[in-house]
């Protein structure tokens, strides 16, 4: 058996990316794309029909986005919709990362997404919206919730965002790994961060325990993996989301896998007390922690930086 078959007994894989044949290759459960992954999706030859499709069905759009937002929304909506007939679970699409400190728009932007998936006759229920994990983000997902559209919430670096995203009742956390270990080993590059000791899994290790300590439903779904490492010392996780890459190395690799997760261990530790942030608490915790700030920022610019990247390649097809 390899690590990934004995990955797949006690955890949800997840792909962690907008290729459809990376995707047919290793067939996971779910998957997740961001604009990132849809920049690099859109250069791939099996898309290029879409990019002029996305810009004509735009073009006939009458509402408050630009042609260009609502081009990349059908390519998101469509790419979506294509890797949706590959795997039996949900795909992530992600808003447009500089509504981030906008909680109406983001809320806006959500729906709409989910109207033109129904409209492709794809259920709500097959779709997570992806949104950053600012207040204003968090927020809009608990209104989202409420609804009935189900969101996961990304560009996660600190236990105060997933205490929140628990109190808004959210259905999925995208706690970020190898982000959390790039900003260590830049600060402090004599660290020992092999195995337990790296702090993206610390920080992934500590949020899972505190939600089954106290029962709360919300998915972790650890995410941005830098090595097979950290993906083995979060085994057991409810979900880990995995770039084809990595996926490739655990399917080569048939050394024994054991979970290092699971409700009856995090259950048979010292309990973690329960916290709840007002928006002021929030934002205190997180300007407290160094890394989590950086890290939150630098994650939003550079999300914002492809969707600007992935506008101006369709800006060039007209």
């Amino acid at each position: 058996m390899s690590k990934l078959d004995a990955l797949r007994c006690i955890t949800s894989v997840v792909a962690d990316t907008g290729d459809i044949d990376a995707i047919r290759q290793h067939q996971p459960e779910d998957a997740t794309t961001n604009p990132s992954l849809i920049l690099k999706a859109a250069a791939l030859t099996h898309y290029q029909p879409l990019l002029g499709q996305a810009l004509s069905w735009a073009k006939q759009q009458d509402n408050h986005d630009t042609l260009l937002s609502n081009a990349c929304d059908h390519l998101a909506v469509h790419i979506g919709c294509d890797i949706l007939t590959i795997i039996p679970g949900r795909i992530s699409t992600e808003v447009d990362a500089r509504l981030s400190f906008d909680q109406q728009a983001t809320e806006q932007k959500a729906r709409k997404l989910i109207a033109m998936y129904e409209a492709e006759g794809v259920s709500r229920e097959r779709i997570l919206i992806k949104i950053a994990a600012t207040w204003e983000g968090i927020q809009a997902a608990r209104t989202l919730e409420a609804e009935g559209i189900h969101c996961n919430l990304t560009l996660l670096f600190s236990f105060a965002q997933a205490v929140a995203c628990a109190d808004a009742n959210v259905t999925l956390i995208s706690p970020f790994v190898g982000r959390i270990l790039d900003w260590h080993k830049s600060n402090e590059p004599n660290g020992d961060y092999n195995g337990a000791n790296d702090p993206g899994v610390q920080s992934v290790s500590q949020i899972y325990h505190y939600y089954k300590q106290h029962d709360i439903r919300t998915i972790v779904m650890g995410a941005s993996f830098r090595n097979v490492s950290e993906i083995e010392q979060l085994a057991g996780c409810d979900k880990l989301t995995i770039s084809p890459e990595l996926l490739s190395a655990l399917a080569s690799d048939e050394r024994a896998l054991s979970a290092k997760l699971s409700p009856e261990i995090s259950r048979a530790m010292p309990p973690q007390p329960k916290q709840s942030f007002t928006e002021a608490e929030f934002r205190w915790a997180l300007n407290q922690d160094a890394m989590a700030t950086d890290k939150l920022a630098d994650g939003i610019r550079r999300f914002a930086m492809d969707q600007v990247a992935l506008e101006t390649l369709l800006a060039s097809l007209e």
